[in-house]
């Protein structure tokens, strides 16, 4: 039935919750790392049109913006204290430095969600129901 998953066994499932993630902050799907991970900026695939994963149930909500806005203001930071340290005047501080955080901010908004949504997947978080490979002997070296 094409509206039913492809089991673990025929899906490339990543082998731990790293690569899940590197998957998603690629904007691939985690589960197969096949297809795209989105439709348009910030929504993701119904389903995926390889393993067929179905991800509008994902829920991350706020968390990547909140990640985003994290990631840059600790990144901008010392940028900010070195140049109004250096004698720039703090409105030209601000005009040089709002629009540099705006592109920041928006470059990594959609990396980051497929990253959450990634993380939130292996981990069976929210409506997602845990999927794992099976052991061989070379995953146990």
């Amino acid at each position: 039935m094409p509206s039913e998953r492809l089991s673990p066994e025929l899906v490339d499932l990543p082998k731990g919750w790293v690569p899940a993630l590197t998957r998603g902050l690629r904007c691939r799907c985690p589960r197969c790392g096949e297809a795209g991970l989105f439709r348009a900026w910030l929504k993701p695939v119904e389903r995926c049109p390889h393993c067929r994963q179905d991800w509008s149930v994902q829920q991350a909500d706020d968390f990547p913006a909140y990640i985003g806005i994290f990631v840059v203001g600790h990144l901008l930071a010392p940028v900010v204290i070195a140049m109004i340290s250096g004698g720039i005047s703090a409105w030209l501080t601000l005009a040089i430095i709002l629009p540099v955080a705006i592109v920041m901010l928006l470059a990594m908004l959609q990396p980051t969600k497929g990253a959450v949504i990634g993380f939130l997947w292996w981990h069976g978080i929210g409506a997602f129901r845990q999927e794992r490979r099976a052991q061989t002997p070379e995953d146990a070296e």
